[in-house]
């Protein structure tokens, strides 16, 4: 497991397409997914301590969000073969053991989302406003020992709502961090 911090936001970059399976046996794309006032896309996986420190309460901000017109998906890039508990059996077990029922997870079984997406670590998280520009790609909550800091909406809930209510991200975002993605060898 290495360590990896994600990139600061690249404000206004637009969201990239694609058509990838989700654990209930649909191809679901960006335009299916897409929220009246954000969308949020997140990559994820079901072994990283860091994702497994956050996910049941990540489920609920997810549907929480929903009111504020902010749809999310989470996207699983790692390698597969190489990571087995990822695989996408246990997937669609982790989404159901984690009350992750609302949100679309999504196998990236070639990894060129990621690719294109430019993401580095699990959870990496995009935030876009309704026209689909990027305006958050910051951490969840502040974790000490995989423990939550602070109590409270976590910084990606508060973000995500600016965002649906003013289509700007907030200026100072903090970097996620987590283990870094699981590349093909």
């Amino acid at each position: 497991m290495a360590l990896t911090k994600t990139p600061v936001c690249d404000f206004g970059k637009k969201a990239e397409d694609f058509n990838l399976k989700s654990i209930k046996n649909k191809i679901i794309s960006l335009k299916d997914i897409k929220g009246e006032k954000a969308t949020l896309i997140m990559f994820i996986c079901n072994h990283c301590p860091y994702v497994k420190a956050i996910i049941k309460e990540l489920a609920q901000d997810c549907t929480e969000l929903e009111k504020y017109g902010v749809n999310s998906v989470a996207i699983m890039s790692n390698d597969t073969k190489n990571y087995p508990e990822d695989s996408f059996e246990n997937m669609a077990k982790f989404a159901e053991l984690n009350n992750f029922n609302n949100t679309n997870y999504l196998i990236d079984e070639t990894q060129e989302i990621a690719k294109k997406y430019g993401a580095v670590c699990t959870p990496d998280f995009f935030g876009y406003n309704k026209d689909l520009e990027l305006q958050y790609r910051g951490r969840f909550r502040e974790l000490k020992n995989l423990k939550p800091i602070n109590k409270g909406e976590s910084d990606l809930k508060i973000a995500m709502k600016i965002i649906a209510q003013n289509q700007k991200g907030p200026i100072n975002q903090v970097p996620s961090m987590g283990c870094n993605i699981k590349w093909f060898n």
